[in-house]
């Protein structure tokens, strides 16, 4: 493009718009709010390749909340410290949020998925001598319910050793594209949505001969690897129950926020699970639900208005999983740093402005506090070392 437009400029190499990245992201770190702003903080473990966790807490404030209808918008948010760590008890969170704290002042929300070294140091956190009220993530709640209430039971288990075994019955086949999504060890309840979502496609596709997608399948030949799942119709029907109703609730409050009329809304919104019969799991489900935003609500002052989900957290994950790239496989890199940017559109205008306080040794100041013997300078070092002498 520049041969093409005759600009006589050297193309910026890869290595250095990566530091530039990670300069604009310092300097978004050291802009965040101050004392006097009411603010909600996020936090949550990530964790990678190793032992090493990061502590990622972002914020925004209370009066950029959006208003019902409306979701979270991460421009909205900045990221207000990125704390990679091998161990993090309640003692250890409490000191980066004492840190963040004396820094920018308390939230006057702290919301986390509930873990009790995120949650319990929260305690210490005042603000004009009220104590951050503490909110749980309504999806990791959801998920433990669901874990609970489905993930127990025999049934449950001998389903997805079943599902287990098709993997690998079906994969090399010509059932291949009826092959079952990978299984997560972790946060399994959290996703699994798309394994029931799965499980009803290949009920419909057994229970109609005439499908497009069973073209040049034989009867016997499906129902020998599949067939399995017609013992579990009646459970299915059931566990679906429970993932509709989380994926309605899920949805609401990604729309809604928490507020003090939250729960009266959230009941109308599942009325129809909430009139099953006794002892259905949709309406177990429902309950539940109910019952925890109603605890959550409680803790709301009167006319306040909070939230309820860390999705946007996730979403921030991911989105700098996707900027890591293959690097995403390892341990975490000097690549931190570009995660503020994430919140932010990039334009001429911001870069100069935020050029101007930080510089590339401040950059590098940075990696060395904050990233002092990653994983991949461990392993660099273990080849030097066992190279040195040849």
């Amino acid at each position: 493009m520049f041969e093409f437009l005759g600009v006589d400029q050297k193309v910026p190499s890869h290595d250095a718009i990566a530091q530039w990245t990670m300069r604009l992201g310092v300097a978004e770190l050291a802009e965040t709010f101050d004392s006097t702003q009411e603010v909600l903080w996020m936090a949550d473990h990530s964790s990678q390749i190793g032992k090493e966790k990061v502590l990622l807490i972002i914020g925004m404030r209370v009066d950029d909340l959006p208003p019902p209808g409306e979701t979270l918008d991460l421009e909205k948010l900045k990221v207000l410290a990125i704390v990679p760590g091998e161990k993090w008890k309640k003692e250890d969170v409490d000191r980066e949020y004492q840190r963040l704290a004396e820094k920018i002042g308390p939230p006057v929300y702290l919301l986390c998925d509930g873990a009790v070294e995120l949650r319990d140091p929260a305690k210490n956190l005042v603000k004009d001598g009220k104590q951050a009220i503490v909110l749980q993530d309504l999806k990791h709640h959801a998920a433990n319910l669901l874990e609970k209430q489905v993930g127990r039971s025999e049934r449950f288990k001998a389903f997805m050793t079943q599902v287990g075994l098709t993997r690998n019955r079906v994969q090399q086949t010509e059932l291949s594209h009826f092959m079952p999504p990978p299984l997560k060890q972790k946060s399994r309840f959290m996703n699994l949505g798309s394994l029931l979502r799965w499980s009803t496609m290949v009920m419909h596709h057994l229970n109609h001969p005439e499908s497009d997608s069973r073209a040049g399948v034989t009867e016997e030949r499906i129902d020998e690897k599949l067939g399995w799942l017609r013992d579990f119709a009646d459970d299915l029907a059931q566990w679906n129950q429970c993932q509709e109703v989380i994926n309605e609730t899920l949805s609401w409050i990604n729309q809604s926020g928490l507020r003090c009329d939250s729960t009266a809304e959230l009941r109308d919104l599942l009325a129809s699970w909430l009139e099953l019969p006794l002892g259905q799991s949709g309406r177990q489900m429902a309950e539940k639900l109910v019952d925890f935003v109603a605890a959550s609500e409680q803790q709301l002052p009167a006319g306040s208005r909070a939230w309820l989900s860390t999705e946007i957290l996730e979403s921030l994950f991911g989105r700098f999983k996707q900027l890591e790239r293959q690097h995403s496989k390892g341990g975490f890199t000097r690549l931190l740093a570009c995660l503020p940017t994430l919140c932010r559109r990039v334009t001429a205008d911001r870069v100069r402005s935020r050029f101007k306080h930080v510089q590339a040794g401040d950059v590098q100041q940075w990696i060395r506090d904050t990233l002092p013997n990653t994983l991949t300078a461990r392993r660099n070092a273990a080849y030097r070392e066992a190279f040195a002498q040849q």
